[in-house]
């Protein structure tokens, strides 16, 4: 197992794509983007499905989430889901996505053993997601999120930061447009994780502003830790059900007790946490030859090492040099 000192087990495997994506949030890239990895420094499909299957078969991983980077820039991604649903035990998989290429790839991913996406999308109005994007695909995302519920990749998940003057008063608004979709929506408080350091805790929608903001409109009942288990999000049950909304409160309502992941990056790196500021590699193992038991111990042994918390809380918190789309969602 991937066990700590602090006794928690991670099951649950983030593994990133790409580093590359096609839009600019103003939250996690400049306009101009970043200097992306060269294509000798990304994992072959070989080997992050090599990796894969030793986290599965060895290590106790029974959930795999593919992200990037935007994830569905990665050419060989349905034949890597394909690959990944073949193993046995089989993992359950999921997609988090910008939803862009989604229209065009949503049935064939389901074909291949895909489970469900989340789409990230932080606003309905095309003029604050040109803003915020810096790329006017506002329609690509909703016509992406039709396609990925026809496919049934169930329950389809929606991602919304919220961010002052911008879309911050929208939370009413998508939480109703959720509900009529039958999608389940998920506010992320802004994280420290955007690749110009401009982020400030005293200028973030916080979880207790955001449920706040849906408290004018509607009725939340919580859904209870007993059923959270491990799950980042804190869920309310909307005006008695069925449907329900989430918040990620990494700031300021922090579950790093009971967190099990453990993250994958495009260059085959362990991460124990967003924020951790070490990583293990993996990639020269793989390329050096090394046989998974080797690799799977490696693996232990950074997992061993996990901090008990983020450190977001401390005053002395360092942001990680990786901004979010170079780890991995």
């Amino acid at each position: 197992m991937l066990i700590d000192t602090y006794g928690r087990v991670a099951t649950d495997l983030r593994v990133s794509l790409t580093d590359r994506c096609n839009l600019r949030c103003t939250y996690c890239m400049p306009e101009e983007g970043l200097q992306w990895l060269g294509k000798s420094d990304l994992l072959s499909d070989d080997e992050i499905v090599r990796l894969i299957e030793i986290a599965v078969t060895r290590l106790g991983i029974t959930e795999v989430r593919f992200t990037g980077g935007e994830p569905l820039l990665r050419p060989g991604i349905v034949g890597i889901v394909e690959r990944c649903a073949a193993l046995e035990p089989r993992p359950r998989m999921s997609l988090t996505t910008n939803g862009i290429g989604l229209a065009r790839t949503a049935a064939a991913l389901k074909a291949a053993g895909l489970d469900r996406v989340n789409v990230s999308l932080d606003t309905l109005r095309p003029d604050v997601f040109k803003t915020l994007t810096r790329r006017n695909r506002h329609a690509d995302v909703l016509d992406g999120l039709r396609a990925a519920r026809e496919a049934d990749l169930t329950p389809v998940k929606v991602n919304t930061v919220l961010m002052p003057g911008l879309n911050g008063d929208e939370a009413p608004e998508l939480l109703a447009w959720a509900v009529e979709n039958d999608y389940e929506l998920r506010f992320i408080e802004q994280m420290p994780l955007d690749a110009q350091h401009g982020w400030k805790r005293d200028g973030m929608i916080t979880a207790g502003d955001i449920l706040q903001s849906l408290d004018t409109r509607f009725s939340l009942t919580p859904e209870g830790e007993d059923v959270r288990g491990a799950a980042p999000a804190e869920r309310w049950i909307v005006d008695g059900g069925p449907h329900r909304v989430g918040v990620i409160a990494s700031v300021t309502r922090p579950f790093c007790s009971a967190c099990d992941r453990t993250r994958l990056t495009a260059d085959g790196q362990v991460r124990t946490c967003l924020f951790a500021t070490e990583e293990t590699d993996l990639r020269a193992a793989l390329r050096s030859e090394a046989p998974d038991e080797e690799i799977a111990t490696m693996w232990k042994l950074a997992m061993w090492g996990k901090k008990a918390g983020s450190g977001l809380d401390d005053p002395a918190f360092l942001q990680p040099e990786r901004p979010m789309s170079a780890i991995g969602g």
